[in-house]
């Protein structure tokens, strides 16, 4: 189906209220491979690998605290920031940097996070792995309209609704929780120690506006965490993976079928996702660092649209197992795990410990990229120091007193398909995204199956609640599934059985595919919890 015809059809969908600006992909380009996305290459020469220091983001401090909350700041504003070499990017920040500011909270305390929108569209923020109230998760229409703007754009059933024109929905639903010029976001802390990150989360945009750069760590820190002997201080490093694509005075290539990002969705090509040339560590290009030979924590994500990752050291030490996973997407596992390698999903997580004192000093070590080719093979290196240093750091055979969800306790079983439909696009049980439309409603309290399925790729987020996944194809969990989720990696043709509780909070949240191009064509879905 062309472009053309899609649109109008979509057009057409408007009173129906679906997400339908987009077009449809094609079998051919799906099928052509297992992993998702086309490359987008650079137009710009690219600098040599390893000459960029990496760059550890800030950490935010409060601006005020009382009782048990901590407040915090941050502006969401344009800048122009240097990140290949010599060029300048114009970059869509969180307070100015790319990563983001790092918020380092504790567990049991309560943040307030206060976002005032100077970019040049609206914004909403989620909290991904929060365990979050729904008037704070980043429903995708709850919209901070930019400081300035006139409300009027986001009335019901007017086009653009707030720069997002053919993306109206019923006037009899909600428009959502729109605010002018800025809102706060309250994260009670309910929830244990893990490595969280906050996003855009627009409807229809979040594609373009995490490849803009709106993307940060949040760090949750608790007793238990603190009473392990591992790595901390400079030896505990958030690695936000990311892959880009430039153009010749350095601005980030993307192939949006509209440029000013009034029209959601990328050309016909990219339906399957957009994966750069440019590797990036917290925002720097194929950095390096200089590593003492000790024990050190790497808090990994993947923040890319839509690549895979085969992470693995080049060269491997003696013995093999050299990343040792501590932690996942919710927090320390029960027991660690030695990987020579590790798969990661976008928007996943793997807290790693690798020890450079396998290694002789002075080796030059690399962070490879098995699933990718050419210049995405690399991804950083770590120089090992030659120097003495002491390190009291461990991994312990014990890391959590973790709680196994029981599988008896299930009330219900449900299942999701992911599927690319000929007449809508990306959907969830055949149906593209409609906000208001809940096609789950659990109650608060219970326990209860999901079972997701798939087509092609698919990585699956679930808001609210953490999850653990409970098979694979009706056969054990991957060796990546261990531990708390809220993504989980869903391969071609496959099944996956998660057991999820719903705990705290009643409202709406959503379920989606985290490939940020299907995400923003229609793979998403809302559930209510009663």
């Amino acid at each position: 189906m062309r472009r053309r015809r899609f649109l109008g059809i979509g057009a057409a969908a408007v009173g129906a209220g679906t997400l339908g600006a987009f077009a449809v992909p094609t079998a051919a380009r799906l099928l052509t491979e297992g992993r998702p996305g086309l490359l987008l290459n650079s137009t710009v020469p690219l600098p040599e690998a390893f000459q960029v220091p990496l760059p550890v983001p800030p950490v935010l401090r409060p601006v005020s605290s009382d009782g048990g909350t901590d407040h915090y700041e941050i502006t969401q504003k344009a800048a122009r920031l240097e990140i290949l070499p010599g060029l300048r990017t114009e970059t869509w920040t969180y307070g100015g940097s790319y990563p983001g500011p790092t918020l380092a909270v504790r567990s049991g305390r309560q943040t307030v996070v206060r976002h005032r929108n100077e970019l040049p569209v609206p914004s909403v923020v989620h909290l991904h792995g929060g365990h979050t109230p729904a008037e704070s998760d980043g429903y995708p229409i709850d919209l901070i309209l930019p400081f300035g703007s006139d409300r009027s754009l986001a009335a019901p059933g007017m086009a653009g609704m707030a720069g997002m024109p053919g993306m109206e929905h019923p006037a009899d639903l909600p428009l959502g929780r729109i605010t002018d010029g800025d809102r706060s976001y309250t994260y009670p802390g309910n929830q244990r120690a893990a490595t969280l990150w906050y996003h855009d989360h627009r409807m229809g945009f979040t594609g373009p506006g995490i490849w803009r750069g709106l993307s940060g760590f949040h760090l949750v820190h608790d007793d238990e965490e603190d009473a392990l002997p591992l790595p901390r201080g400079d030896r505990d490093l958030p690695l936000m993976l990311a892959d880009r694509a430039f153009a010749e005075d350095g601005s980030f290539r993307y192939p949006a079928v509209d440029p000013a990002l009034a029209v959601p969705g990328v050309t016909d090509d990219y339906m399957n996702g957009v994966l750069g040339d440019v590797l990036l560590v917290n925002g720097a290009p194929w950095p390096r660092l200089d590593v003492d030979r000790a024990r050190y924590r790497l808090r990994l994500l993947n923040s890319s649209n839509a690549r895979l990752y085969r992470l693995e050291l080049d060269p491997q030490p003696s013995g093999g197992g050299a990343l040792v996973q501590i932690g996942g997407d919710g927090g320390l596992l029960e027991a660690p795990l030695a990987h020579d390698a590790v798969e990661i999903a976008p928007a996943e997580r793997f807290d790693i410990v690798v020890d450079f004192s396998r290694y002789p000093p002075g080796t030059s070590v690399r962070l490879m990229n098995r699933f990718g080719s050419e210049r995405t093979t690399e991804v950083m290196r770590f120089d090992v120091s030659s120097r003495t240093v002491s390190d009291d750091s461990a991994v312990p055979e014990r890391l959590s007193d973790f709680e196994r969800l029981d599988r008896a306790a299930a009330v219900t079983t449900r299942t999701f398909g992911f599927r690319r439909s000929r007449s809508d696009g990306w959907t969830i049980n055949g149906q593209p995204y409609q906000p208001g439309r809940a096609l789950a409603r659990p109650a608060l309290g219970t326990t209860e199956i999901w079972r997701f399925f798939t087509d092609v790729h698919h990585p699956v987020h679930l808001h609210l609640d953490p999850f653990q996944v409970l098979s694979r194809n009706r056969a054990d969990p991957g060796p990546y599934d261990a531990g708390w989720k809220d993504t989980v990696d869903l391969r071609p043709a496959e099944s996956v059985e998660v057991l999820v509780r719903f705990t705290d909070y009643p409202g709406t949240y959503m379920l989606h595919c985290h490939n940020l191009e299907h995400e923003d064509m229609a793979m998403m879905a809302d559930f209510v919890v009663e």
